[in-house]
């Protein structure tokens, strides 16, 4: 039998690995007390994926992802951890969620982003960063809707950290929508691979505009020397942040358990049963 797997990957900078560690721990020890066998360390690399000959299958028996012992050890493919039958907890995004990851994976729970600019409770929305000088600093909006600077964002050059994300590109998207608008609002649209390296882009001047989710725009504020050279022009609405998910094939007893130990966890940083 394959043993678990858990990670916790969309937050895991290099800086704060001690941190996301600890994180670790702390959820590693609440469901060992419900008599869940979880793993003693996430994974980081594919390298750490238990292997599964023949590929990954659905439900029907289609193959979805490679075995994880042919990619590259040490990268980490987010959807060969997302699909991996012995996934027992990790971070996902809404954006593959709804692009087909949901009917594999099954929602655990929720983080609280109340610690962060920009978040409220399970619900977290992105900063819209510029070169410091092009516009006036914006703070988020009390209500949690969309704040957005279209005469300041119009022509601009706009960088994103993948075209499957919730917080980089997806709400943003839909937020000029709902203002008569579009991403041909934009001049050019480019991916930097990660909300850090647009961050870098906006800085450096290979990209005028970015939309980095409030977390991650927390961690640059504390890690990313760029972020010093970029300001706070808008916000994106709130939305639901990162949820926690496990296997299709994860039990109901695990998850009712899982989620009684995100539930007795509630009062701690980032951590909140799902709604």
């Amino acid at each position: 039998m394959i043993e678990s797997i858990a990670a916790l990957p969309m937050y895991d900078w290099p800086e704060v690995r001690g941190e996301v560690d600890a994180q670790w721990v702390l959820l590693r020890d609440a469901f060992r007390q419900k008599g869940i066998d979880a793993p003693q360390t996430i994974v980081r690399r594919n390298g750490d994926l238990p292997p599964v000959p023949g590929g990954i299958h659905d439900a029907e028996g289609a193959l979805i992802a490679p075995d994880p012992a042919t990619l590259p050890p040490d990268e980490l493919d987010y959807h060969q951890l997302w699909l991996h039958p012995a996934l027992l907890f990790a971070q996902t995004c809404w954006g593959p969620m709804e692009l087909g990851l949901s009917s594999h994976v099954q929602v655990v729970g929720q983080p609280s982003y109340d610690a962060y600019e920009g978040g409220q409770g399970e619900l977290y929305s992105s900063a819209l960063v510029m070169r410091t000088g092009e516009g006036p600093e914006a703070r988020s909006p009390a209500d949690g809707k969309a704040l957005l600077p279209l005469d300041l964002m119009r022509s601009k050059r706009f960088t994103f950290n993948s075209l499957d994300s919730m917080s980089g590109i997806i709400g943003l998207t839909r937020d000029l929508q709902a203002a008569g608008e579009s991403l041909d609002i934009f001049s050019s649209r480019s991916a930097s691979g990660g909300h850090r390296g647009s961050i870098v882009a906006v800085a450096e001047g290979r990209a005028d505009i970015a939309a980095i989710d409030c977390e991650s725009w927390a961690l640059a504020q504390r890690f990313e020397p760029a972020a010093s050279k970029v300001v706070v022009i808008g916000w994106t609405a709130r939305r639901k942040g990162l949820p926690f998910i496990t296997a299709r094939t994860t039990p109901e007893k695990t998850i009712r358990a899982m989620r009684e130990a995100l539930a007795g966890l509630a009062e701690q940083p980032r951590i909140q049963r799902v709604g």
